[in-house]
């Protein structure tokens, strides 16, 4: 009698697939910023470019969020925690998103002493900044900050808009998954639980990173805080 093929382990297929996909979608984000690097410059702004850019990027940011929660659950997920001059980090998330910006109006602010030090995973913290900047182009009216500054020890980078604000659900429990999906924006509040246990996992000294979030700010919106040791 033949054995019964053993079953795959859905998990680990899921996540194999979600690393092809995101693959495959950095390869279509490269080639979309080498077309718009070619075209000529009154059509660099053009609003249908810029949507093909933040959808392709929110596709991408979840797929890393799920592939980084996968390895949560996995308990592989390392932190590789470098020195990095942190206004040098930041620019470099921010022009990644140029276009979207100038074809929304937005005006994007950075705030950082270009001597601050920090020390994180630069890939899984680029990560989070760069979901919360594409949430953040989507509800903001017309305006983003994005702040960095050394607190009593730690290094607090803040991403500011003057959008309608966190709903209060997140504000009490921020890096906690909601029951259900938010069918009016589609959030599902996975990239805020990804950025909270991200955080965690920078510790230093018995102190351990987290995130906050308050509506209010400079211009009365959403306010997306994480602190490292």
């Amino acid at each position: 009698m033949k054995s019964l093929a053993k079953k795959p382990d859905f998990a680990m297929v899921m996540a194999s697939a979600v690393h092809d996909m995101k693959n495959s979608l950095s390869m279509l984000l490269h080639s979309l910023e080498t077309i718009v690097e070619e075209l000529p410059p009154e059509m660099r702004g053009s609003g249908k470019m810029a949507t093909l850019q933040y959808e392709a990027e929110r596709v991408n940011n979840d797929l890393i969020q799920l592939l980084g929660i996968y390895r949560l659950q996995d308990q592989s997920l390392g932190v590789h925690v470098e020195e990095h001059y942190v206004s040098d980090f930041l620019d470099e998330q921010v022009v990644r998103y140029e276009l979207l910006f100038n074809a929304r109006n937005i005006d994007m602010q950075v705030d950082c002493d270009r001597d601050l030090v920090g020390y994180f995973d630069r890939d899984l913290i680029a990560g989070i900044l760069n979901n919360t900047l594409t949430n953040a182009a989507r509800y903001t009216q017309d305006k983003i900050a994005l702040r960095a500054f050394e607190r009593d020890g730690w290094l607090v980078i803040e991403i500011d808009d003057n959008g309608r604000g966190y709903p209060k659900a997140m504000l009490d429990a921020p890096g906690e998954i909601q029951k259900g999906i938010d069918f009016d924006t589609g959030s599902t509040s996975l990239g805020l639980y990804f950025a909270s246990q991200v955080a965690y996992l920078h510790q230093q000294a018995g102190k351990q990173g987290f995130i906050e979030l308050e509506n209010g700010g400079e211009w009365g919106g959403g306010v997306f805080r994480i602190a490292l040791p």
